[in-house]
């Protein structure tokens, strides 16, 4: 095989169009050979001579898109002082840019003998690795632009490749499951129905499947079980995995910004598949162990573990850090995505021990000119000690806010003493993000997640049912914050379904009117179940995917008309918090901005907040001249709001407030659909708002009458003066 010496960047396999060069990092080896494979499997090896700052490196003229490699590292192996060379096992390029096969858990992907951690197995392991796949990474974008929609427009919809499309009827079957599956025009035109601006697809980049799952006859389904940060996942792929896959994902991008929306991934750069020090040797693990992940400090034979899945990627290590940039800016820049979650983020933190929001990986996203300038999500939290970072993340950060969460569901599930942080989470989180100068976008609001019930669950179950996990039902989180409604799960009580679907409503209304950045979890338009399953990883089955047959159209309707109702007000998605001055308004002062009022139509006092009806509030939103655009860039100018919250069992009067906040009011939202016809509302009438419902109302003006000018009307009016211009006369043509 023909070799050049290559260059030392980019780092990973780069095709130039006319042959590829290929260069990877180890400080710890001592040789690495190149393994390239034939379609029948045949082996030929060549050995990296050129090494520049530890960047190994050779450029091979005769190497096209489509070639299948590995690389085999020699260097010391000794496990307790946290050294894993092991030339036997064939090891998957961290910087991959696409995959073909899976690992079959065979012994010989372990570097030692089961049942003796320190010794050493010297079995081939190729036969059973996946392998890196050389790409063709040109594309023809044909003009493609991120959509770069503002964090106060977007509504995210977090959304799983395969569970959206595999039961979807219109759906090609071939490419159900798939990124193309993702791109077809039903989907799309589902989205844009509802008014999503941005699809947040959990984890896409190369995963792995768990022994334990494997035994079970389960797989993971969700894919936080990362071993490749460059390349799509192969099994997502309609058209193969020999470098298909990143075409097909490019062609969904790209289809997703022609409809205007954007495109997020759910990120794992914390940890990785190869698990703790008990786990097989596919990558990192082989290739420069202290490198890329944290080791116990007195006892390097072991890994920190932040995660809960056996490793932590070591944030401390220049070259850990510069894969996971590179991997950013490749997602961006090549592949066109408009923005990341990070899973587990506050482990990303951990440059020592404490989570550290000036840590270099946070230095480095803010001062890179691309990663910078996307969109950046935090989980904010992880399993390690003071992980719960929901708050604490610097201010280019956007936070999933488990607070909303958690105070949205025991609002509505009845739960007394919680109306003041019910107001504060409603209204952006003031009390998270004012302080170190974030707005209430930094909130990403949510009810549910993938982790966790359904919509249709949470208002369904009392108690998690994952038997079908097969963990004994031990699996998943117990304290749910949910409510059944009055029956554990199917039921044919009319009662019960009733207050299920004003319950469904009632949550995804106050999400999609909050403050903040509304982010719906797929199918919970659709009244989506899971059975009461809430930990539903390994579920890769009905259970979790979307099941269109079935769906509540009805609520799909709902929450499009509510996501609607946001987009056209801009007082629903402020660029800043509410100050709420005059906190107490003398006569003839100006509305402040927001003001809370009791059932009977004055305002909040401090003791009201723990009164007898502190399940029911009302929310007045002062819309007045705040200006925004529509989404075709239109001007707007806003009106006054109402809101009425009641989550108690039984109805509350509201007394519509004085002549001050408005003349009339209509009801634009109504859950309970016992108002959506009635009358406009003058100052002083009542409105029963029923148990566990909600009502919004809009400031109302009666429409003008239109004079008609036209020369038929006008010759009509002096025919018969009686008419008047109401009904304007045809001229008789003589």
């Amino acid at each position: 095989m023909e070799t050049w010496p290559g260059s030392a960047y980019p780092l990973g396999a780069t095709f130039d169009g006319s042959g590829t060069n290929f260069a990877i990092f180890s400080e710890v080896a001592e040789r690495i050979e190149l393994c390239l494979f034939d379609e029948e499997g045949t082996e030929t090896k060549v050995d990296l001579v050129e090494i520049d700052a530890y960047v190994w490196h050779a450029y091979l003229p005769q190497v096209q898109p489509g070639q299948r490699y590995g690389y085999r590292v020699h260097g010391p192996y000794e496990p307790e002082k946290g050294l894993r060379c092991n030339p036997n096992k064939l090891l998957l390029d961290p910087y991959a840019k696409a995959t073909a096969g899976d690992i079959d858990w065979d012994p010989s992907l372990f570097s030692y003998t089961f049942g003796d951690p320190l010794s050493v197995n010297d079995d081939d392991s190729a036969a059973h690795m996946m392998k890196g796949v050389v790409i063709n990474p040109f594309f023809d974008w044909a003009g493609d632009r991120h959509p770069h929609i503002a964090y106060n427009d977007t509504v995210i919809y977090e959304a799983h490749v395969k569970g959206l499309t595999e039961l979807h009827p219109d759906v090609p079957e071939e490419q159900r499951g798939s990124y193309a599956g993702l791109a077809h025009p039903s989907i799309i035109d589902h989205l844009q129905r509802l008014g999503v601006t941005a699809i947040e697809l959990m984890p896409v980049h190369q995963f792995v499947q768990d022994s334990t799952l494997v035994e079970k006859g389960l797989r993971n389904y969700w894919g936080y079980n990362t071993i490749g940060f460059f390349a799509p996942q192969n099994s997502y792929a309609a058209t193969g995995d020999a470098g298909q896959q990143v075409q097909e994902f490019k062609g969904m991008v790209r289809t997703r910004h022609d409809a205007g929306i954007e495109v997020i991934l759910d990120v794992v750069y914390n940890h990785t598949a190869e698990g703790n020090h008990l786990g097989p040797t596919l990558s990192f693990k082989g290739i420069d162990n202290q490198a890329y992940y944290r080791p116990v400090d007195d006892d390097p034979q072991f890994y920190m573990d932040y995660t809960g899945t056996g490793n932590s990627f070591n944030v401390r290590h220049p070259h850990s850090l510069q894969l996971i940039m590179d991997s950013l800016r490749y997602w961006v820049t090549e592949m066109h995505v408009d923005g990341f979650r990070f899973d587990l983020a506050s482990t990303l933190a951990r440059e020592f021990y404490d989570v550290d929001k000036l840590s270099t990986f946070f230095e480095l996203v803010q001062q890179d000119p691309i990663v910078s300038q996307v969109k950046l999500i935090a989980e904010p939290w992880d399993i390690g000690p003071g992980g719960y970072q929901v708050g604490g993340f610097p201010p280019q950060w956007t936070e999933w806010n488990g607070k909303y969460r958690d105070t949205v569901r025991d609002f509505w599930r009845g739960e007394p003493s919680i109306l003041g942080e019910f107001a504060s989470r409603i209204t952006g989180s003031a009390d998270l993000y004012e302080s170190d100068g974030r707005r209430p976008v930094a909130s990403i609001n949510f009810v549910t997640a993938h982790d966790g019930f359904t919509m249709r669950d949470l208002v369904s179950y009392n108690e998690k049912h994952n038997d079908a996990n097969g963990e004994g039902n031990n699996d998943g989180e117990s304290n749910n914050r949910s409510w059944n409604s009055g029956a554990e799960g199917p039921t044919d009580d009319a009662a019960v379904e009733a207050i299920r679907s004003r319950q469904q409503r009632n949550f995804l209304a106050t999400l999609l009117l909050s403050q903040g950045v509304p982010m719906i979890l797929h199918g919970d338009e659709l009244g989506r179940t899971q059975q009461g399953n809430n930990n539903t990883y390994a579920q890769d089955s009905a259970i979790s995917w979307v099941d269109w047959e079935h769906a509540d159209l009805a609520l799909s309707e709902f929450v499009s008309g509510v996501v609607r109702l946001r987009m056209e007000h801009p007082t629903f998605r402020r660029r800043r918090f509410f100050d709420g001055r005059p906190v107490k308004r003398g006569e003839g002062e100006p509305l402040p901005d927001i003001q809370w009022l009791t059932p009977s139509g004055t305002e909040m006092e401090e003791e009201n907040w723990d009164a007898g009806f502190g399940r029911a509030v009302g929310m007045f939103l002062n819309g007045n001249g705040i200006a925004s655009r529509d989404a075709r860039g239109q001007g707007i100018v806003d009106v006054n709001f109402l809101i009425f919250f009641n989550a108690g069992d039984d109805g509350v009067d509201f007394t519509i407030p004085v002549a001050d906040y408005a003349d009339a009011w209509e009801i634009v939202v109504d859950t309970s659909g016992a108002g959506a016809d009635s009358e406009p509302k003058k100052p002083a009438e009542t409105l029963t708002v029923p148990g566990k419902s909600l009502a919004v109302l809009r400031a109302w003006t009666p429409p003008e009458i239109e004079i008609d000018h036209s020369v038929a009307a006008s010759l009509g009016s002096a025919a018969n003066p009686s008419l008047g211009t109401a009904s304007p006369q045809r001229p008789e043509v003589g």
